[in-house]
């Protein structure tokens, strides 16, 4: 990987999508410029200033859209422009003063020519005046693209990242606006680019000194949108274009090893978010009354999104009959009449079949995901222990 200082010429720009931070615009441009040679502004229907009159003696191409069409857009501005410019890989700073562009030197290290990713900044919330939605958000995100991926990302709604242009001008997304910055990590992982990380620095105003383009209904209703849509299709059975191609995962010789596969079985997705995911996972499908055919789905869907099948099939043995889908009928027949089934028996439940598989079935959608939340829980909580004792336990080296 290349030091700083070693890239090509024209190799790396920075692109600012802009919109309504006419305060702190040419703050950043000037200490963006100070780092990269390249910079391409991108106003994005700007309305409290003339970007032009703002940046007037800036050395940087300044490209605009005549309305506001999202950050996700004015970044897919940005990026055709530099790879028509021979450009290969394009960092993106916001323009609100929240990120340092001095930290793009911390990008330089993680680029590797020959092996294209998306490379994230991971911000450093210990630092003053951080909003709890911040937080919650990134956990919020980070749990997502792991769903969606397999892939774990400690920021992933970071806005500082480095993009290689020629491969992201060739995905397709669906969103335009913050959504775009969710979605662009997934499929940009599914067509398989590597997702690194290096730590950056963030500042955080005082509250009433912050200024956002954020708007919480609906950016939060676009983003849950696109995160529905995401896990839709990893789960369906339709491979996914490659735009990097790399070694297979599994090698079929394995298979003389038995001992060597439950190894790499027992290591899948291990960390304590992917395993309280396949617990989760496992548990929902196992409630669902759909009979003979729990091992199937689990195993299915396990492998689309990547967790631990060891743990997702295990999982569902605590659902088994009679006493999870008991409660599920008892609950169902609740939810139907008002009042609980006293009549309960194997007698009852085949002789009213339709009525009581209905019943099971009203009643799985409520236990089912409060199961799997349990089970989940439980999970993440016991790995969580489990790792920090290995690590209090293991000897220290030099």
């Amino acid at each position: 990987m290349p030091e700083e200082g070693s890239l090509p010429a024209g190799f790396l720009w920075a692109a600012l999508p802009v919109y309504n931070n006419r305060e702190t615009l040419r703050r950043v441009v000037v200490e963006t410029l100070a780092v990269v040679d390249h910079v391409v502004v991108v106003d994005d229907g700007c309305t409290d200033a003339d970007v032009g009159e703002l940046l007037a003696g800036l050395d940087v191409t300044i490209l605009s859209h005549d309305r506001n069409r999202g950050k996700g857009a004015a970044i897919l501005t940005a990026s055709r422009y530099i790879e028509s410019r021979g450009g290969t890989y394009m960092v993106t700073v916001d323009t609100d003063g929240q990120h340092l562009p001095a930290d793009i030197t911390r990008f330089i290290p993680a680029i590797d020519p020959d092996n294209p990713a998306v490379i994230i900044g991971c911000r450093d919330f210990n630092t003053p005046n951080v909003p709890g939605s911040s937080r919650f958000g990134r956990s919020f995100a980070n749990f997502w693209l792991l769903v969606e991926t397999g892939c774990v990302v400690n920021d992933c709604q970071s806005g500082f990242r480095a993009y290689p242009v020629r491969e992201l001008n060739r995905l397709t997304f669906s969103g335009s606006r913050y959504d775009f910055e969710a979605e662009v990590l997934a499929r940009a992982a599914w067509a398989g680019l590597g997702l690194r990380m290096v730590d950056i620095g963030v500042i955080y105003p005082k509250p009433e000194e912050r200024v956002s383009s954020f708007r919480p209904f609906m950016d939060n209703l676009r983003l849950t949108h696109c995160h529905a849509m995401l896990v839709l299709r990893r789960l369906l059975p339709i491979p996914h274009r490659k735009l990097v191609r790399r070694q297979k995962s599994f090698d079929l010789s394995l298979l003389r090893h038995p001992a060597k596969v439950l190894r790499l079985l027992l290591r899948e997705n291990a960390t304590p978010e992917g395993l309280a995911l396949a617990a989760g996972v496992g548990m929902l499908i196992a409630v669902l009354p759909i009979f003979f055919l729990h091992t199937g789905v689990i195993l299915y869907v396990a492998q689309r999104l990547r967790l631990n099948k060891l743990v997702a099939l295990n999982i569902q043995h605590l659902a088994m009959p009679p006493f999870v889908p008991a409660l599920c009928i008892e609950l169902g027949y609740y939810l139907r009449h008002g009042r609980w089934l006293t009549d309960l028996s194997f007698a009852t439940v085949f002789r009213q079949f339709s009525a009581r598989l209905y019943e099971w079935f009203l009643g799985s959608l409520l236990i089912a995901p409060l199961a799997a939340l349990l089970a989940g829980g439980i999970m993440y909580v016991t790995a969580a222990a489990i790792r920090k004792y290995r690590y209090a336990s293991a000897p220290e080296r030099c």
